[in-house]
């Protein structure tokens, strides 16, 4: 078999120490039965405890592991562009430390960049998606709907029901031309990426995924506004041709 790396798995990783080995573990047994060459980059987004440690401790048990990362805290959204411009893999897909989406799930998206298109994003919004155990309503409602609503009036996006999910498949392609071009390091960095994958004409699938929802974790009023103040500049970006 060809050394070309097949495929890049990253992930963006602050204050991690905790749950990255058993999630590093798991990623590991899946991709080592696997027929293809994979690497598994784990970014740490300047963490302040011991996340850098703790996945360059694994090394020498988990094949193809490669930490890397930066001092500064800059936000998830720099990580995983920092993570994806740095892999090598035909495809590069980026997932949580929480490990809420199991890696085997990656395999729903090679069927799709065969058929052709150019992103294949996991979501929890469309028909056949799994959430364990359900959410919330008013957590739905609140933090879900209405960014949704607020999203699509703000920067478009209409036809996809879910851009928060953090699952998301790309073509080294993609991420080479549109990766760059990104201007959010936080909150609505998703919503970004994939306006300027439409505006350059690349094809998105929505595929649904099974999701460990962890009914413990708590979005706060306070980055519900850091979101929509992210749309409101990736807005004022595309008026300004920022992107161009």
């Amino acid at each position: 078999m060809s050394k070309e790396i097949y495929l890049s798995v990253i992930i963006p990783a602050y204050k991690e120490e905790r749950r990255l080995p058993k999630t590093l573990k798991e990623i590991n047994k899946y991709l080592s039965k696997q027929d293809y060459n994979y690497e598994i980059l784990v970014v740490d987004d300047g963490s302040p405890d011991k996340t850098s440690e703790v996945a360059q401790s694994l090394v020498s048990e988990i094949k193809n592991l490669k930490p890397t990362g930066y001092q500064k805290n800059r936000g998830k959204g720099y990580a995983v562009r920092f993570g994806m411009l740095e892999a090598k893999g035909k495809y590069r897909v980026f997932t949580d430390a929480d490990n809420s989406t199991s890696i085997d799930q990656v395999e729903k998206m090679f069927p799709e960049f065969e058929a052709g298109f150019d992103i294949v994003i996991g979501s929890r919004n469309v028909k056949g998606a799994v959430l364990d155990p359900p959410q919330p309503w008013i957590r739905k409602v609140v933090t879900g709907e209405s960014f949704k609503l607020l999203r699509k009036i703000l920067v478009g996006l209409w036809g996809i029901q879910d851009t928060q999910c953090g699952f998301k498949g790309f073509k080294d392609e993609v991420v080479e031309k549109v990766f760059p071009k990104c201007k959010i390091d936080r909150f609505a960095f998703d919503p970004e990426i994939l306006v300027l994958c439409k505006r350059v004409g690349y094809k998105i699938k929505e595929i649904p995924i099974y999701w460990k929802n962890d009914l413990e974790s708590k979005v706060k009023f306070k980055s519900m506004v850091k979101m929509g103040l992210d749309l409101i500049k990736i807005r004022l970006n595309l008026l300004k041709r920022v992107y161009d």
